[in-house]
């Protein structure tokens, strides 16, 4: 099993920035690639960002390109979601999650709470 625990959410105003981490455990962490999903209030969840197990491959949605960066640290088993010029519309809860090669997202964390006023 993994276990993964986010932080780094909170209240900015737009324009402003944060930065989400989210720590893993129970597993070796360079065996799962990683994603951060975003649920806006009353909307489905949807794919943010994904990085590769090693951090040489990453793919964003289209609304957090240029805006938003991915990254990992390995040897602290953390992954991290960077987030410059942020929007109202940013505004949800961030799940960060852990897949195997040819799985699906099958590890979850419990979500932290970013909110953007405008």
């Amino acid at each position: 099993q993994v276990q993964l625990v986010e932080a780094g959410g909170g209240l900015v105003q737009a324009g402003g920035s944060l930065r989400l981490s989210c720590a893993a455990s129970g597993r070796t962490f360079s065996s799962l690639r990683m994603g951060w999903f975003r649920q806006a209030p009353g909307k489905e969840r949807e794919f943010a960002a994904a990085i590769s197990r090693y951090g040489d491959s990453t793919s964003y949605v289209d609304s957090v390109k240029g805006r938003f960066t991915i990254s990992r640290d390995n040897a602290k088993n953390t992954v991290y979601l960077q987030m410059n010029s942020l929007k109202p519309e940013d505004t949800g809860v961030y799940y960060c999650a852990g897949r195997l090669m040819g799985s699906q997202y099958d590890y979850w964390g419990q979500g932290t709470q970013v909110t953007v006023s405008s």
